[in-house]
């Protein structure tokens, strides 16, 4: 996960609606299974969801009532250290 792309994505958020963000999610996950795809094309998809969700978890703890910033650093924190396990 990339946080230059979770921002973004929170603009995104932002400026139209959550409601893009699990469209197109849902698209990306429905296009995983095409049996023609490289593991390379897979892999990309796969980040691109990670990035999505990430970002709706990171706008649920906005809305939630956490500033941005915070939002964002606690959310990489927990990715992080689920990493490091």
């Amino acid at each position: 996960m990339r946080l230059p792309i979770i921002k973004h994505i929170l603009g995104f958020i932002e400026n139209n609606d959550e409601d893009w963000v699990h469209e197109t999610i849902e698209l990306l996950e429905s296009m995983t299974e095409i049996p023609s795809l490289k593991d390379e094309e897979i892999e990309v998809m796969g980040e691109l969801l990670s990035n999505l969700y990430g970002s709706l978890e990171v706008n649920q703890m906005i809305k939630e009532g956490v500033d941005k910033k915070e939002a964002m650093n606690a959310f990489m924190k927990r990715v992080t250290g689920a990493i490091d396990k």
